[in-house]
């Protein structure tokens, strides 16, 4: 794959709780218009479109997209779990970096229902079986959400381990609300103390409600192309997508009795390896990340994961700034899915426009300044990871 892809265009609309949404057809083309917008490019321009959610019936990408246009490009639906977003921007740039298209779309969105998240068909066996016995192996069984008992589980294996204190899953939470108040498309804006966070209900292990990313719904959307496309239309290269990788589980997840390789550490530690192989940028060169906080514990495992801090210093990472502004590294600028919500197809690519803002250095009271690499993780249990490094281009 030789083609240079770049982000040309982004965009995405405010999220919103199921009770205040629009429909997901409505969510999508409105991401979309507002993606061809920043790009200054037709739809009609567009030759494929890679389109990612996770509830949602067949073809669900084509009703969105057809309210934007019938061009008759090839509409391809993406369902990968809560990294679907970054799934479909993963097809996309490989689309382009192959010469198979110059200009794809990637679209995210989810119309989400009220309540933490729960299997559709139990006709069937269950995607996450595998990962829910083992964890019933290890912690026992329990009558908690499905996610909250992987994460909470593995979270209390970390603090266990590392002797921390639960008081650092409520410092992230604290920290991802004092980002978002900055952020007119977060949901939850307001500020949040340790003790509001630890005082909150529990929901497993370590975790209480407010350690726990909410459900909501929106729309994000990227648009990628290749440099000559970019050049014979006059449109934005400032931003490249200048590494990506993309991982699934090993055999080693499912043994022992290892809960945070259960919720990705192992296949977020090795997309970002295989970044930081690809481009020769190390995590001491990144100044700004946008990383899987479905649950405040996984945005402590990530930080070790994605070589932020060297393993077992979480805590200390976390105690001496280093994941906000002044620090080492703005963790979730945008306050990431604990306070914009996680509406699971279109996480992924509401990431990669903050990103892109960041580069840009359009994000206004959220910038990070002289940022010029941006890392992106976004990772779906039964299971998929994507780590993309975005660069500024001079």
């Amino acid at each position: 794959m030789s083609e240079r892809v770049f982000v040309t265009g982004v965009g995405m609309i405010p999220f919103m709780t199921p009770s205040k949404t629009e429909p997901y057809d409505v969510m999508g083309s409105q991401a979309t218009q507002v993606a061809l917008k920043d790009a200054g490019l037709d739809y009609h321009l567009i030759e494929q479109a890679y389109v990612g959610y996770v509830y949602g019936d067949s073809t669900s990408g084509q009703a969105a997209l057809y309210r934007v246009g019938q061009s008759g490009i090839p509409i391809i639906n993406v369902n990968n779990n809560c990294s679907t977003g970054s799934t479909a921007l993963y097809l996309a740039r490989q689309a382009i970096a192959s010469g198979a298209a110059d200009c794809v779309l990637a679209l995210g969105f989810e119309q989400m229902q009220r309540g933490a998240l729960r299997a559709i068909w139990e006709d069937r066996p269950a995607v996450l079986g595998t990962f829910l016995d083992k964890a019933a192996r290890v912690q026992g069984p329990s009558e908690a959400p499905m996610a909250a008992q992987l994460f909470g589980g593995a979270g209390a294996q970390y603090l266990q381990k590392y002797d921390a204190s639960p008081e650092v899953l409520a410092r992230i939470a604290v920290k991802s609300r004092s980002h978002a108040a900055n952020n007119p498309y977060s949901v939850f804006r307001e500020p949040l103390t340790v003790e509001e966070v630890m005082a909150s209900p529990q929901i497993f292990g370590p975790l209480t409600r407010l350690m726990c990313c909410p459900p909501t719904c929106g729309g994000a959307a990227a648009i990628l192309c290749s440099e000559d496309f970019a050049r014979k239309h006059g449109l934005d290269t400032s931003v490249a997508i200048a590494a990506q990788a993309m991982t699934t589980d090993y055999s080693s997840t499912f043994d022992g009795e290892d809960l945070m390789s259960l919720v990705g550490y192992q296949m977020s530690k090795t997309a970002a390896e295989q970044v930081c192989g690809q481009s020769g940028v190390g995590p001491e060169d990144i100044p700004v990340v946008e990383l899987h906080d479905c649950f405040t514990s996984n945005e402590l495992l990530s930080y070790e994961a994605l070589g932020l801090t060297p393993e077992g210093t979480a805590e200390k990472f976390v105690l001496n700034g280093d994941n906000t502004y002044g620090g080492q590294v703005v963790v979730n600028p945008s306050g990431g899915l604990m306070s914009k919500g996680h509406p699971l197809g279109a996480t992924g690519l509401a990431q990669c426009t903050e990103l892109v803002w960041q580069l840009r250095g359009s994000a206004g009271a959220r910038q990070v300044e002289g940022a010029r690499h941006a890392l992106q993780h976004n990772i779906g249990l039964g299971g998929a990871a994507v780590v993309t490094l975005y660069q500024k281009v001079a």
